[in-house]
């Protein structure tokens, strides 16, 4: 039975999708049950019980919830330390606290992977000054370009932190609005061994949202001195409601939780709320969570590359996130994208998405996102400025059956767009 009506070009498309996939299925299920795996054991190892999932209030003193937690995510993460709270606002406010936890006036940080997505250039001060960035405190910022083939530039960036010293290697693993690769993580093993080789002391951070268990590995298992993500994408399962977390080595992660609370309190303080039971359900589901957003970029890779459209990365390339990026050559085929898919999510499938002046960026943007936690971009979402390629970054679908659904709306729909000429 469906419940669904697509025409038959389009269901044929769809088959043949499917047909393309397998293989990439099936190591994406062998990825997610490693991982699942290695969480279960994390949850054993650290005796996890009813006790933990309960409620702290005030100033949160002892919360062993809380701490364990942390426990439990530094083990999956091959990681010294982390610190994983409801209380990060977003991606950005998380990986925030962490560059003002490690960097002091006077420092410098190096991106090695081109200019960073658009939220985090207000952070650096890159374009706009006396508004609290890390500018405003005297704190440097220099980038490495990408090579003409959009990979990190291995040569300069060594060249680069020989000549001057730097505080801070920055990495940012995803794309954001950009078509490069995103970095596997042996790439970024091969730029943390690159900038170890010539400037020990710089600490390596990377930006990991979107990069969770789409590996076996993390940065922090290769070299990584820290990364940061969001609890609403990846490592939150779909069921945290907030959040984000800090993980790595010991003395960074405690700089940042003294900047994240204050300096000699750090992370003793900071009630739960009632949050436990949620953080702990969403990062015990990841694993298989992700599975099922990989396996909702790689259909929609296919299908619309036999649409005749450019995809990035291809349906059967390697993965280092959840993100697909599609080319719709057009605002017009963009917002209809965005407003097909709206139409096939589970919350506000009615309501019609339209460009807007969103905050942090420098172009009207379109998102479509009917997710049960607002602005969740591991449940299926899609969003892009409207700017040249006139690309739509889709990512997340925490069940791959109805994701389907919403990524063949918004093919009809952009096909009815297109016929319209």
């Amino acid at each position: 039975m469906s419940f669904f009506s697509f025409n038959r070009k389009l269901t044929e498309l769809d088959k043949r999708a499917m047909e393309l996939v397998k293989d990439e299925f099936s190591y994406v299920d062998e990825i997610s049950n490693y991982n699942s795996q290695k969480v279960l054991k994390a949850f054993i190892d650290n005796r996890v019980s009813e006790a933990h999932l309960g409620i702290s209030t005030g100033y949160g003193y002892g919360d062993i919830g809380r701490d364990t937690l942390d426990k439990i995510v530094a083990d999956c993460f091959g990681a010294e330390d982390c610190l994983i709270r409801h209380g990060f606002a977003s991606g950005t406010h998380t990986l925030t606290v962490a560059l003002f936890g490690i960097l002091r006036p006077g420092d410098s940080v190096l991106c090695l992977t081109g200019r960073p997505y658009d939220t985090i250039t207000g952070v650096f001060g890159i374009d706009k000054a006396d508004d609290g960035s890390l500018a405003d405190f005297g704190i440097t910022y220099n980038q490495i370009e990408l090579k003409a083939d959009k990979t990190p530039d291995i040569d300069e960036i060594k060249k680069e932190l020989s000549n001057k010293k730097y505080k801070m290697a920055y990495i940012q693993r995803s794309r954001g609005y950009s078509t490069r690769p995103s970095l596997s993580v042996e790439t970024i093993k091969n730029l943390c061994d690159a900038v170890k080789s010539v400037s020990k002391d710089t600490v390596i951070m990377v930006d990991n949202c979107y990069g969770e268990f789409v590996e076996k590995k993390e940065p922090t298992e290769v070299g990584a001195d820290l990364m940061a993500g969001s609890l609403i994408k990846n490592p939150g399962g779909g069921i945290a409601p907030c959040g984000g977390y800090i993980a790595g080595k010991k003395k960074y992660v405690e700089m940042c939780a003294n900047r994240m609370t204050c300096a000699g309190v750090g992370r003793e303080v900071g009630a739960t709320l009632g949050h436990n039971r949620e953080l702990y359900m969403g990062f015990f589901s990841s694993p298989h969570i992700v599975g099922e957003a990989l396996k909702t970029a790689i259909y929609s890779s296919a299908l619309f590359e036999l649409l005749g459209f450019e995809t990035n990365p291809k349906y059967n390339e390697k993965r280092a996130d959840i993100i697909e990026s599609i080319i719709l050559k057009n605002d017009k085929s963009l917002i209809a994208f965005c407003k097909g898919l709206q139409s096939g999510s589970p919350i506000d499938s009615f309501v019609v998405p339209e460009p807007w002046e969103m905050p942090g960026y420098t172009d009207k943007v379109i998102m479509a996102a009917g997710a049960f936690t607002l602005g969740a971009s591991i449940e299926l979402s899609a969003d892009g400025p409207l700017r040249e390629p006139f690309a739509v970054w889709l990512q997340g679908g925490i069940n791959f059956s109805t994701a389907k659904v919403g990524i063949l709306l918004a093919a009809e729909t952009v096909i009815k767009n297109e016929s319209k000429g």
